[in-house]
């Protein structure tokens, strides 16, 4: 073989297998999986030193940052000190009647309701038939003053006048009755109004006349006695035989001179006096017939009327049925405007009184009436029994009950409810607030007009007794302002500056310091 062809198969012979190749190429490997781990793990390591942080380097990282401060607008404005609670809206005057002891002419028993015409929430006008208890009726009236008594021909008073008005009113005038006096025409004014309503009233005499009769017969009796005193036989007439005989023992001085003079001056004197007694008695009968006659008549029962102080009215409650006793108030009458009431506690009742602005606002509506507190009782208020407001005494204390009226009951014991308070709305509060519980904003004080305010926090005093407040200006600089204080409320305080013009309208005031972010953390 020459030495080309020897060249050739050399070139062509096939290589050998990888695992003939020996250790050597096994080693390589080997030390690139070790760099290759030990690059991981550099990098693990790097990325361990970004994560994890030593206890005193959390402590540094989380520690106290640096301290801002808190500022707040002076504001020119009127400061209103104010004080809310909930309040219930309620007619004006709500009237509990029950018609204790009626009578009706014919014997004592209990009283029945024995018709009941309204409903609740029907309309009431004065005048009006409200209930009919043991077949008498029970009607309503216009007048603020309770029925406290029966009204009877020849009573005098206050309470005459007022329903002598409320006939008037109805158009039942009372003639010539001077005002305030159970006269003629107010019997008859009266009476008209029970014909009116289809009743007839109850006699203020239940003798059925008979004193009346027994006056007239006594004055009959005395004008027979004066009319026989003065009869010429009674009066003038001829001497009697015991008077004649009592004339002649013998004739004396001057005795036939007059001898019937002396007779008839003898018999004037008893007729003289049986006349003057006849007249006299006949004077006493007169007066007393003018008296009976006075007394007799139509009366108005306490139980039978019920006088409001403002019309229209409505029925609120009906507390009984036709056919049952009268236990309590057979209905509840509310009259006049709607006000709101509310009770206070000892706390509150010391920071309010009549006259304060109120914010009557109505969550039910989304509505808002400005009011005012109309009255603040001086007593404690017990709750009621039963019933919504029956009608107080006639010399409670108003602020319980400013307009007071009816012929319901007292109040009776029950939980203490705080001091009542009636607030007013400057206009007329809709129907359709009967009933809710709104809230109320009283202003229990404010300033005089507009005045510079701030929030009471920024408010401070010193050791040397100045109140003042921390400005701070645009830069940043702060500078303190002593202030004088006013009033406070809602958070807020009014403040005036001792030096004019040291503080305005706009200027910023420290109100307390907040955390600023720190800055320049580690990495």
């Amino acid at each position: 073989m020459s030495g080309a062809e020897q060249v050739v198969e050399h070139a062509e012979a096939p290589a050998a297998p990888e695992e003939d190749r020996g250790p050597l190429a096994r080693g390589r490997r080997a030390v690139l999986v070790v760099v290759g781990g030990a690059a991981l793990m550099a990098v693990g390591a790097l990325v361990a030193t970004r994560l994890v942080k030593s206890p005193a380097q959390v402590a540094a990282e989380t520690g106290p940052p640096a301290q801002g401060v808190l500022t707040a607008d002076v504001e020119r404005r009127v400061l209103a000190r104010t004080v809310v609670m909930r309040g219930t809206v309620v007619a004006d005057q709500s009237v509990a009647v029950s018609p204790q002891g009626v009578r009706s002419g014919e014997g004592a028993g209990t009283a029945m309701v024995t018709k009941l015409p309204l409903q609740a929430g029907d309309p009431v006008t004065a005048g009006r038939l409200v209930a009919e208890v043991s077949g008498r009726p029970v009607f309503v009236l216009h007048g603020a003053q309770p029925m406290y008594r029966d009204l009877r021909p020849g009573a005098t008073g206050d309470d005459v006048a007022q329903l002598q008005l409320a006939l008037r009113e109805l158009g039942h005038g009372s003639g010539g009755d001077a005002k305030g006096v159970f006269g003629a025409g107010t019997k008859a004014a009266l009476a008209a109004r029970y014909r009116a309503i289809g009743y007839e009233p109850l006699p203020a005499v239940a003798d059925g006349g008979a004193a009346l009769k027994a006056a007239r017969e006594a004055v009959r009796s005395a004008t027979w006695a004066v009319e026989d005193a003065s009869s010429p036989t009674g009066a003038g007439g001829a001497p009697t035989e015991t008077e004649a005989g009592k004339g002649g023992a013998g004739p004396g001085p001057g005795a036939a001179a007059s001898p019937g003079s002396a007779s008839g001056s003898g018999a004037a004197a008893p007729a003289g006096r049986e006349l003057a007694r006849a007249r006299q008695a006949l004077v006493e009968a007169r007066a007393a017939l003018a008296a009976a006659e006075a007394a007799d008549g139509p009366m108005l029962p306490t139980a039978e009327a019920v006088f409001l102080s403002s019309f229209p009215a409505r029925v609120s409650s009906v507390g009984a049925r036709a056919g049952s006793p009268v236990s309590g108030p057979v209905l509840t009458l509310s009259g006049g405007e709607l006000v709101v009431e509310a009770y206070l506690k000892d706390d509150k009742r010391q920071l309010l009184r009549a006259g304060m602005a109120v914010v009557i606002s109505s969550e039910l509506s989304g509505t808002d009436v400005r009011g005012t507190v109309a009255a603040v009782a001086t007593e404690r208020s017990a709750a009621q029994p039963a019933g919504p407001g029956p009608q107080e005494d006639p010399g409670q204390d108003p602020g319980r009950n400013p307009k007071g009226g009816g012929n319901g009951g007292a109040a009776g014991g029950g939980a203490d409810l705080g001091y009542r308070m009636v607030v007013r709305a400057d206009r007329p509060l809709p129907v359709g607030f009967a009933g809710q519980d709104v809230r109320l904003t009283v202003e229990s004080a404010a300033t005089d007009g507009e005045a510079l305010v701030v929030p009471v926090t920024a408010v401070s005093a010193g050791a040397d007794g100045r109140t003042v407040v921390t400005a701070v200006s645009a830069e940043g600089t702060q500078r303190r302002v002593e202030v004088r204080t006013g009033t406070s409320g809602d958070g807020f305080v009014a403040v005036t500056p001792t030096r004019a013009g040291a503080l305005g309208a706009g200027t910023k005031v420290v109100i307390g310091v907040a955390p600023q972010e720190t800055r320049g953390k580690t990495g």
